[in-house]
């Protein structure tokens, strides 16, 4: 009989030995996608991203990894690859429970003044700054923050009337991205800037809520971690932001923080006694960044409204400004009297 490539496919002799070969790689793509997904909830569980490099870019994006995760558990059972699939719950649940809390609201919130606030990162001063005042007057904005806040930004804004619905600034605008500012419909007191490590300045204003205790509000911005040789100014940045007081002034950090709830630099700032809006409202999980020039990254929750822990959230949402890559945030808070 000829030889021909169908005689030698259905072989048994040709079967025995590709089939083998076949389910080893199966074996080994398996146990390389489980043992990754291990590693990264041994980083994640153990803040082990603050040796830097990569680590700090990479951990963004935990809540992909638990969804990967429980995506492999499928195939490793269905292999009966018993050991792999072991492992690939472990990691699993370890990737989980770090993960789906921010999904679930704490609930219910203290009385007290309520304080409507937005924080906006400009993206170098280029956001459409029609949209930002029309948001403003839309969610009945009392405090706004910003971000990359240029002298052409300020202009941009006065010339769509921010000045009538928030007639108090605390404004230091700057080429480049360093620059911030508060604004307020509120009485405010203007703080000494706060000037991080990077250079980037952090406008700081004591606001006076009628009928409620002061609150100081600081427009967070620590430098990004674009790069691995980044890594160490953002970590930096980070540790020069103010911690929480549970006595003194009612304290809110509103910016962009360029880390996730996953970076245990920033758990670390919050732990001193901060909650994040996002958080307590279960939207934890609602990306900020990007969604527009960098649509081909995965969405990823870098933009923050931290507020002492005497302070409620009522309320929470992302909404889209053109011409930046990121989502305003916005947070209704419950200030104590």
């Amino acid at each position: 009989m000829p030889v021909t490539f169908a005689n030698v496919l259905l072989s048994p002799t040709a079967t025995e030995r590709i089939a083998p070969t076949a389910d080893s790689a199966l074996h080994i793509a398996g146990w390389l996608a489980v043992g990754g997904t291990a590693a990264w909830a041994l980083i994640r569980v153990f803040g082990l991203d603050r040796v830097g490099g990569p680590l700090v870019q990479l951990i963004a994006f935990t809540p992909y990894a638990a969804a990967g995760a429980v995506i492999l558990l499928g195939p490793a059972l269905t292999l009966r690859a018993w050991w792999t699939a072991g492992v690939a719950a472990v990691a699993a649940v370890a990737l989980l429970v770090c993960v789906l809390p921010r999904s679930l609201p704490d609930g219910g919130v203290a009385e007290g003044a309520r304080l409507r606030l937005l924080s906006s990162n400009m993206m170098i001063g280029g956001a459409d700054a029609g949209a930002i005042v029309d948001l403003v007057r839309r969610r009945d904005v009392q405090v706004l923050a910003l971000q990359e806040f240029t002298p052409q930004a300020e202009r941009a804004l006065d010339a769509a009337g921010v000045a009538d619905l928030l007639p108090y600034r605390v404004s230091h605008p700057q080429p480049g991205a360093g620059g911030s500012a508060v604004f307020s419909r509120f009485p405010l007191r203007d703080e000494v800037p706060h000037t991080l490590p990077s250079g980037f300045t952090q406008a700081m204003a004591t606001i006076l809520v009628p009928d409620a205790a002061t609150v100081t509000v600081e427009s967070a911005h620590p430098c990004a971690p674009i790069s691995p040789s980044l890594a160490s100014c953002w970590r930096t940045d980070l540790s020069h932001e103010p911690r929480a007081s549970t006595d003194g002034v009612v304290r809110v950090l509103a910016g962009d923080f360029n880390a996730t709830l996953d970076h245990a630099d920033l758990r670390r700032l919050i732990a001193s006694g901060y909650r994040d809006a996002a958080d307590v409202r279960g939207q934890g999980l609602t990306a900020s960044w990007p969604y527009d020039e960098k649509w081909w990254i995965p969405g990823v929750t870098i933009d923050h409204v931290l507020a002492d822990r005497r302070v409620g959230v009522a309320g929470y949402g992302v909404h889209r400004v053109p011409r930046t890559d990121h989502r305003a945030v916005f947070a209704e808070l419950v200030v104590p009297r």
